[in-house]
This record gives structure tokens, sequence and C-alpha cells, in this order.
């Protein structure tokens, strides 16, 4: 199983952390829940997709999302015990996700999660969705030390960021517009691919023809680390009415308008990290996130840094998107912030920079063990 033991120790003393920590993520249509040991690492872990429930829709419909987190997330709950072979008489704690995401989603795991901690007497610790995709790959074996960079793309964020240390996150680079993930989905749709787009699109992507056709990389030679994907996508609409206004819109120049797609958006990342990595002078990346599981990306960072004589790190598949494991991680990381107020209270709108950062708190910046 992922994840092993993490000693948490800090510049001024060092110690270890022995505590076990329930996770529960429901931010928007995944209801995760995971069990997180410091001393044996990930212990239980599952997730129930809702896509089948939203493909109907097209996306996400919240009411639909917080009604199916409340029919799934105790069978869930009990369904790890019972994997772990332990009961929640023996957890040191409970995290959840409280934000951002979807208010109504967020509410289902922070009401259970706060009746468990009141219930049981444990501490309650709140983590903020993105510090858990950023700090996922610390759920691997082979884990990146502090600090590095780290490039975060999902449905909703494309973000760089200059990651010191837990809760130590400087922004280099945002959204400026769409996100990568948000312009696989918009595109996948303009190509006729059934929901979600992204996975659909890079299916498609296999069967495409390398330069056939061609979409800008918007941004790609800018000075500076912001992402836009906006234009991209009406790339793609002007593409496609032109090969459809043409008579040339088979299933053969989808797939070739899939594959220049998702060339476009990879050739801007890659560009985007790996000049962080410069900037920073730093040598180890990590990327996060849903669109982190794209195996096109994967192969071009892993390739490029090799090239570069730098290390990439991508959590593992189970881990890329939304999960459980990875918020009861960082509720591990953060226990020492532990409240007892068991308020039912979420943030869907969260700037990271709003975290504290865990070494003033005397909890280590050295965490996990890892040196590589």
């Amino acid at each position: 199983m992922a994840g092993s033991g993490c000693w948490i120790g800090s510049r001024k003393k060092a110690f270890e952390v022995k505590v076990q920590i329930l996770g529960i993520e429901t931010s928007c249509d995944e209801t995760g829940i995971a069990l997180y040991d410091t001393e044996r690492g990930l212990r239980a872990h599952t997730l129930h997709s809702q896509i089948a429930l939203h493909a109907a829709y097209g996306g996400v419909v919240p009411e639909l999302a917080s009604r199916d987190h409340v029919r799934r997330i105790v069978p869930l709950i009990e369904a790890v015990m019972r994997e772990a072979g332990t009961t929640l008489d023996a957890i040191d704690g409970v995290a959840y996700t409280q934000g951002p995401g979807l208010a109504g989603a967020l509410l289902v795991g922070a009401s259970v999660a706060s009746a468990l901690a009141m219930a049981l007497d444990k501490p309650l610790v709140g983590v903020h969705h993105l510090e858990g995709h950023l700090l996922s790959p610390l759920l691997s074996e082979d884990k990146p030390s502090f600090p590095f960079v780290a490039l975060l793309v999902s449905g909703g964020h494309s973000q760089l960021f200059f990651v010191r240390g837990v809760g130590q996150y400087e922004l280099l680079g945002d959204t400026l517009d769409d996100a990568a993930g948000e312009a696989f989905d918009k595109a996948a749709q303009l190509l006729g691919l059934p929901y979600p787009g992204g996975p659909a699109l890079a299916q498609l992507a296999r069967d495409g023809r390398a330069g056939v056709v061609r979409l800008p990389r918007p941004l790609i030679d800018a000075p500076h680390f912001h992402f836009s994907f906006s234009g991209l996508k009406t790339a793609v609409l002007t593409l496609v009415r032109q090969l459809q206004h043409e008579g040339r819109f088979n299933d053969q120049a989808r797939a070739d308008v899939a594959l220049e797609f998702e060339t476009a958006v990879v050739d801007v990342l890659a560009a985007k990290a790996f000049k962080a990595l410069r900037q920073t002078h730093n040598k180890r990346l990590v990327v996060a996130g849903g669109v982190g599981a794209n195996q096109s990306l994967r192969a071009r960072f892993v390739k490029e840094a090799a090239a570069l004589g730098v290390r990439v790190y991508f959590p593992e598949m189970a881990f890329c998107t939304d999960n459980g494991a990875m918020i009861a991680l960082v509720g591990a990381l953060r226990i020492t912030e532990g409240v007892r107020d068991y308020a039912f209270h979420v943030r869907p709108r969260w700037p990271l920079s709003e975290l504290t950062a865990v070494v003033e708190k005397g909890v280590g910046d050295a965490c996990c063990g890892s040196t590589t």
C-alpha cells in the first residue's frame, strides 16, 4: 500500500508524532475516505466517484452531489475501518476538507467530521483542498523533500507554487481564465466527446497525427508564470467550424485536433514549470491534480526532467483526483492545530495564501524522512 511512516520535526526540535487520522473529502463529486498512520503510512482508503450520476447533465450538479455524499459517506467510513482492521475509538483525530469547493458538498463532510470528533472527543482539523493536492506525492514511497516547485493542474486550477514546507506556499503563477482541466472538458465537448471530457479527449488523441493541424500555445513565451487557456478553447472552436465547413470533420480529423490540443496544453505547462525550476534554482518538481494523470503529460515531463538533470514527482494515479488520503495526510501534519470547537464551518472560497506554516508551530519542515 502507498505511503510509508512519517517523521515530523523542526530545525529547533525533532520529535516523532504518532497519530492515526481519519480523512474525509467531499469538496465536489467524489466521496473519499482514508485512514493515515504516521508510523505505518496509509492504512486504508476508498473513493466513490459520481461520474455516472452527473454524466447525463454534462457536468456536476451541486444539489445531486451533496445528496450523494450523504448517501455514501457513512458506509465508506465503515468500509475503511473494516479494511484497516480497527475502530473509530482508535483514531487520534478527524480531518475534513474545509474548502474550497461546493458549499453543500463541503457541509456534508464537515458535519459528519464534526459529529465524529465530538462523539469521540478527538481533535478536528479542517484541511485546505489544494494543500492536500500539493502534498499528495508525500503519500508515495518515492517522495520529494522540501523545497520544491509544484505545478497544480486540475479542472479549476492551473497554478505554480514554490513550496518551502508545510503551509509555506509562494504562488508563482495562476489561472487567468480557464484552467487546464476546464479547457480539456470544453474542448472535448466541442469534439462531441462524452463527460468527463478530459480522459475521453486523451483517449481520442492516441489516434491523432502530429502536425496535421495547428493550435496556439497561449502565453508560452510570456515573462511571467500565469496561464490562460480560454483562447486555446476558442481556437479549437474555430478549427472545428472550419473543418465542418470544408466537409473534413471526420473521425480522423477529430483525433488530429484532440492530439494537437493535448500537445498545446502540455507544451505550455512544461514551459512554465521548467522555467520556474530554473528561476528558483531548484531540482525537484511536483505535478499534482487531476490533469497530472494524463499520460502524455507525464511522459513529456519525465523526458524533459531527465534531460535537465532534475527530478519530477507525481502522486500515484489513485491520488491524482480528489481523495481522502491526501486529506488524512495533511490532517496528520497539522494535528497540533487540531481544535475542539466542532463548528460546521466551510470555506467554498479560500485562498491558499491564508494558510499558516506548520514550522511556525514547532512541527517540521522536514516531513516524511525523504532526502531525495
